[in-house]
């Protein structure tokens, strides 16, 4: 494996990256289903570079307030982001199969002000996570 440093700085770019992109979604005023789920996505590699940093070697699972939980065991100021993670979390399914949704579609059911919450829980977990990662490099 890399180093902690080296791979955490991996996993806090590409969380970074998606986060810009939920933004840009939202700025075009389109794919706000897919947006959430990006924003959701960029939360967890924000966390999993925290996890990294802190040496795990593999992290399994999505759920961002599970590894928000592991996480706050180094970092308990990332406790703030609990409610954020847990609605982050609801992203995750049903932003990507019908199936997920008791009726229509996912591009049918996520709307603008979803993604703009979406985005804005996810650039405080990223922003978080940032801040850790810097202070260890």
């Amino acid at each position: 494996m890399r180093q902690p440093e080296v791979e955490a700085a991996r996993w806090l770019a590409q969380g970074q990256d998606d986060v810009q992109f939920a933004r840009w979604l939202l700025s075009e005023n389109r794919g706000f289903d897919k947006g959430c789920f990006i924003a959701q996505q960029a939360a967890e590699k924000a966390l999993k570079a925290v996890l990294y940093l802190g040496g795990a070697r593999s992290i399994l699972g999505h759920s961002v307030a599970e590894l928000l939980k592991r996480a706050t065991t180094r970092h308990p100021t990332l406790a703030a982001f609990r409610a954020d993670a847990m609605q982050l979390d609801r992203f995750y399914i049903p932003t990507r199969y019908p199936n997920g949704l008791p009726a229509g579609t996912p591009f049918e059911n996520y709307t603008r002000e979803d993604l703009e919450k979406a985005v804005t829980m996810a650039e405080g977990i990223v922003s978080a996570a940032a801040a850790i990662v810097s202070a260890a490099g």
